[in-house]
């Protein structure tokens, strides 16, 4: 379960917010899987709260179309290929942030794929991709990016884990290994590397609608949506702006006393679970 620009709902505020109302001027951000869905959300929002945004994907287009759009609007965005399973390309997105900015502040480690597939039918490849895909690339982010993060006088690491990253579902047997790890190597972050004035907070999306959902959903029976949302006590799916929004609450120093927590964006799913 993952996020993507929807439409608006009660509480959000589809406008760019004014110089006054920005929380994040002077920071610099990167953020994974930024070309489309949630993350590109995320992008969005850094930036239109003052942040100078890196961002990185595999899907070159969307990624350098969605950056070119957000400078039109005045934003601060830069876009770079990114495979996030890849040790070589993690050391060249730290030394386009360190080259170009001299700082980072922020890491969202959003990029990640969904696998529904029980441990007898699944084979071993598409394991170990989703396991790559969506566990090792936040220990390669944290591996390159924290020294600079560090030099920076310290910062807040975002992990995007899901629902599925605190309570198992039938199926999605690499896809909870792979969320469930997210969130203990968030706190085993946040102890490590509290001393060096770094945050490290995971925040677990229920049902968003996003490309991601789609593809989900067309991994399930008929009629999977209208289970998630009957389970959902809000009684319908999240837009990507509202988890965003938890996004830049715990990039901003609004949350400056808030490390190894795990904020729940889920409408409720996991509440009487």
């Amino acid at each position: 379960m993952d996020a993507s620009p929807g439409r608006n709902h009660a509480g959000t505020n589809p406008e760019r917010p004014s110089t006054a109302r920005q929380r994040l001027s002077g920071k610099v951000a990167i953020v994974t899987g930024g070309a489309r869905g949630m993350g590109a959300s995320h992008v969005r929002v850094l930036a239109e709260h003052g942040a100078t945004v890196l961002f990185g994907d595999l899907q070159d287009e969307l990624g350098q179309s969605h950056a070119d759009r957000l400078r039109e609007e005045g934003l601060r965005a830069l876009y770079q290929h990114l495979d996030v399973r890849s040790p070589a390309q993690w050391q060249a997105m730290e030394a386009t942030c360190r080259d170009r900015f001299g700082r980072l502040d922020v890491l969202v480690n959003n990029a990640g794929i969904v696998d529904t597939l029980r441990a007898e039918d699944a084979p071993e490849e598409t394991w170990r991709r989703t396991i790559d895909t969506n566990q090792m690339s936040v220990f390669l982010a944290l591996k390159y990016c924290i020294p600079l993060m560090r030099a920076s006088g310290g910062g807040s690491v975002i992990n995007v884990s899901s629902v599925y990253g605190l309570v198992g579902a039938e199926g999605y047997i690499a896809y909870t290994a792979s969320k469930g790890a997210v969130t203990l190597m968030t706190k085993s972050a946040a102890v490590t590397y509290g001393p060096d004035n770094v945050r490290v907070n995971s925040v677990h999306p229920g049902v968003i609608r996003t490309p991601m959902l789609e593809e989900e959903l067309a991994q399930l029976p008929l009629g999977a949506l209208e289970d998630f949302l009957a389970a959902t006590p809000l009684r319908r799916e999240g837009a990507a702006e509202e988890v965003s929004g938890c996004v830049l609450f715990l990039a901003s120093d609004e949350s400056s006393f808030v490390s190894g927590a795990e904020l729940v964006v889920d409408g409720g799913l996991l509440a009487g679970r």
